[in-house]
């Protein structure tokens, strides 16, 4: 039997088991997984890893925050770089304003897609205080294939406790999961007006103003509603040890509480905000890095499945942007870019490092973030799933700089940075969209990802 494509004498590393063999694809999907298939085009992975295309669950494309203010990577710029990173899907947002309903904030965001993506998306539903008289509208958003709900604790989409509760309750009722920004963002508040009123406006009074057990306390409260409800819940980008101990207490009683980290928790601490002028605002991001000591924490918790994926927040702003706050540093745009880093950075640093093992890595990566997002066919290499699928060369070596990397960005926070191994192809449905650094893919190739709850 012939298939459409067969990728040859690789070793295939799933979340469970690591082993040589073929895969072969017909049109979209994995047809068969064995020895001596033989396809119309075939690819020759010998000495390379092959692994199911990476997942990337947190991402932020053309981000709006007004005033002129949109993240530079849009999406046509930030899927090419995902795709070059080995990622073949991703999840974004959908931020309704004040007056828009949820259903015609899911049609703008989809009409901005579409034309523009390279590789398969599916999205959150962001609902703030403004929504929370929209709630009865969620069977029609999961009708439409969005199944997570992004909750804040933070900013203008920050939700009182009696928002949360009825936010959370709503969720559960559609059988969704909710993922939330968990910060407290009264104290922040405060903070920040005490630092500049006392002129302490220094990228460096970023950390200071979102304290670390203050920002533990917002992830408990949540857990606690949650776990009162009954529903599960994805607490975003945890990048200090007191949240990790929450969920670790939460997890150990058997709750069904997730958690995340981002690279730039793992790879970067709060001494990059005392570098001079405007390089000090460029790691800015919410909530802010920490310490050697939190990273350690950290990876021993991703080790341990205390963490169960990385994901990046992928937020980039331009050096120009970020220089709007350099007389105050909350007027500094939170995020950086990590969309094509990722998964090179975490075999590197992780594998390579005996930190965590190959299959814990695709896991991580891959295979989780797809399972708990109810992406069915994405993160697996299995017949019947998508052939997404990554060719990683364990011995290419790449030297991270904006002239390597493919972010619509003027700067990158892994400058300098080596990773030894790096995707040398990258397959989306069974179509090449990278090929040893040459992109084939083409703007509204991807598709958007219509799920559906457990």
């Amino acid at each position: 039997m012939t298939y459409d494509l067969v990728i040859k004498n690789g070793t295939i590393v799933t979340a469970e088991a690591t082993y040589t063999a073929d895969i072969g694809i017909r049109g979209e999907r994995i047809a068969a997984i064995g020895e001596g298939l033989s396809g119309t085009r075939e690819l020759d992975a010998a000495g390379k890893l092959v692994t199911p295309g990476a997942v990337d669950v947190h991402v932020h494309l053309a981000l709006n925050l007004g005033g002129g203010l949109v993240s530079c990577d849009d999406w046509f710029t930030g899927t090419r770089a995902a795709a070059f990173g080995g990622t073949t899907t991703i999840v974004d947002f959908v931020h309704p304003e004040a007056g828009e309903t949820l259903a015609q904030a899911y049609d703008l965001r989809r009409a901005e897609a579409d034309p523009q993506t390279t590789i398969d998306y599916a999205l959150h539903m962001a609902l703030g205080p403004a929504q929370i008289p929209q709630l009865g509208d969620l069977p029609q958003i999961v009708e439409r294939g969005i199944t997570t709900f992004k909750l804040y604790l933070a900013y203008g989409y920050c939700l009182k406790d009696g928002e949360l509760l009825q936010a959370l309750e709503a969720i559960r009722d559609v059988g969704g999961l909710p993922v939330v920004h968990a910060e407290n963002w009264d104290v922040i508040t405060t903070l920040i007006r005490r630092h500049v009123a006392a002129g302490r406006t220094e990228p460096r009074w970023h950390p200071r103003s979102r304290p670390a057990p203050l920002e533990a306390e917002a992830a408990g409260r949540v857990i606690d509603l949650a776990a009162w409800v009954g529903v599960p819940v994805h607490i975003f980008h945890i990048g200090c040890r007191e949240v990790v101990q929450r969920v670790a207490a939460a997890r150990a009683k058997g709750l069904p509480v997730y958690g995340e980290t981002c690279p730039q928790y793992l790879f970067l601490t709060e001494a990059a905000y005392d570098a001079p002028g405007v390089a000090g605002a460029l790691p800015v991001c919410a909530p802010p890095l920490r310490t050697e000591t939190d990273q350690d924490v950290l990876w021993a918790a991703l080790a341990q499945d205390v963490l169960q994926l990385v994901t990046t927040d992928h937020c980039p702003f331009t050096t120009e942007q970020k220089a709007r706050g350099l007389q105050d540093f909350s007027r500094i745009p939170g995020g950086v870019p990590s969309i094509e880093a990722r998964f090179p950075l975490l075999y590197t640093y992780g594998v390579r490092a005996g930190r965590i093992s190959l299959n814990r890595w695709v896991d991580l990566c891959c295979t989780t973030p797809a399972r708990l997002h109810h992406l069915e066919r994405k993160g697996a290499l299995a017949v019947g799933c998508d052939a997404d699928i990554v060719i990683f060369d364990p011995n290419q070596t790449v030297t991270l700089s904006t002239g390597t990397l493919h972010e619509n960005v003027d700067w990158t926070p892994y400058n300098g940075f080596t990773a030894q191994g790096w995707p040398s192809v990258t397959i989306q449905r069974g179509a090449v969209l990278v090929d040893n650094g040459s992109f084939h893919g083409q703007a509204g190739q991807g598709r958007y990802v219509a799920r559906k709850t457990k």
